[in-house]
């Protein structure tokens, strides 16, 4: 469960990490985007404020253009003198470049979806009164900057507004002189309206489609990632299993090995002195083991070692732990045992050992008896030096010790001290 909860993290951890990643990279290809978009409007901008400019220079420098006075062309009312009479009789009147822009972006907004505004702080016209956007742009203009703009919703629609100063020329003192103008100076500004409408609508659409791209590329990729890491997961908890396991069990007899037992003889010693309960250990010694070797060779041997410890396994309870001690000796822990159970659980080993065919490959049968050793925890007195894990696998083995004097093939239990 464990190990679970911490793949359970590292995934959820991974998976942030990717959405993370990937939200940066739709943000940063969003703002990119709009970015290079929103350049493009200024560079447009800029470049009908430019178009205008050139006309009104042309303009200014014949001192306006005239154009003959048809129906519907009225006089220019802020122009003193602005119609002049030929010899056959027609009248022409004159076109200054405010008039000029003024119906340029007549046509132009009625054409291409932008128009401009000629505007100062002192307009002659009142056409010309600035709204509050180009009031704060000339107010800007005034103080050294080059240009304005930004972006709002007007009448349903989205406007690119964009402004730059018009500053006062030769030509232009003809008409402006009287207002006190001076040549260099801030005379006022064309502001130019783009509808840029569709194209920020093609910006959100292109949005949602991103995001959602993003949204199916990260689910796609966070299942990829769940199904890969949680099949390396099971191999690896698998491996991890397989490891703790080859750490724990003696290679050959399958049992566990002695470094095991000594951590689980600990534990059940703590755990019997904490309830009370009985515990007791016994040690097992397989006669004459060396002889085995010498007579029928080493692989026999070993052939012994692993069914004495299936056997063994065999013969004890699920609660006890049986573990190679090292060599031909096995130690069992005999949980909730005293010394006469104990006793009677070696001897149903002893008897079982005794009376079990121990067969090697080339069919022949090897007699096997077993000597024990028994000790219980209850019969250590404090006084004796060491742990009480040493001083019971101490106990239990000077009982094997009598047992092996005694003649081999018997049970001895520890006497009480």
């Amino acid at each position: 469960m464990k190990k679970q909860r911490v793949w359970r993290i590292f995934l959820i951890n991974l998976s942030l990490i990717v959405v993370i990643f990937l939200t940066g990279i739709l943000l940063g290809f969003i703002f990119r985007t709009n970015q290079i978009i929103h350049n493009q409007i200024v560079v447009t901008a800029r470049s009908h404020f430019q178009n205008i400019v050139l006309a009104r220079r042309w303009n200014a420098q014949y001192g306006g253009v005239f154009v003959e006075k048809a129906a519907g062309i009225e006089s220019n009312p802020y122009l003193e003198n602005p119609d002049i009479f030929t010899v056959d009789g027609k009248v022409y009147t004159m076109k200054n470049p405010a008039l000029m822009t003024r119906e340029i972006s007549i046509f132009a907004e009625e054409a291409q979806d932008f128009r401009y505004h000629i505007t100062s702080l002192r307009p002659l016209n009142p056409d010309n009164f600035a709204n509050a956007f180009e009031t704060a742009a000339l107010i800007s203009f005034e103080k050294g900057a080059k240009e304005s703009f930004e972006t709002i919703e007007k009448n349903g629609r989205t406007v690119f507004q964009y402004m730059a100063p018009l500053f006062v020329e030769a030509s232009c003192l003809k008409c402006h002189a009287k207002q006190g103008y001076k040549k260099g100076e801030v005379r006022g500004g064309i502001s130019v309206e783009l509808d840029v409408t569709d194209i920020y609508s093609q910006i959100r659409a292109n949005t949602l489609i991103a995001s959602g791209l993003t949204a199916a590329i990260s689910l796609s990729l966070l299942s990829m990632i769940w199904i890969l890491v949680s099949r390396l997961a099971r191999r690896l908890t698998k491996a991890y299993e397989t490891i703790e396991v080859m750490s724990i069990t003696d290679e050959l007899t399958r049992l566990h090995n002695r470094r095991h037992f000594e951590t689980r003889l600990a534990e059940e010693i703590s755990r019997s002195l904490r309830y009370g309960s009985p515990m007791s250990l016994m040690i097992l010694d397989i006669d004459h083991f060396k002889r085995v070797n010498d007579n029928y060779g080493h692989q026999a041997g070993d052939w012994v070692l692993t069914q004495f410890a299936t056997l063994l396994k065999d013969n004890v309870r699920k609660a006890d732990v049986p573990a190679r001690w090292g060599g031909e000796e096995f130690v069992v822990i005999l949980t909730e045992s005293t010394i006469s159970q104990a006793r009677m659980a070696a001897e149903k080993v002893r008897r079982n050992v005794e009376s079990a065919e121990f067969n090697i490959p080339d069919g022949r049968s090897i007699p096997v008896t077993v000597s024990v050793g028994v000790a219980s925890l209850d019969m250590i007195s404090g006084d004796e030096m060491g742990s009480e894990a040493d001083v019971l696998v101490k106990t239990a083995d000077d009982a094997l010790y009598r047992a092996k004097q005694e003649g081999r093939n018997r049970t001895v239990a520890a006497s009480s001290k």
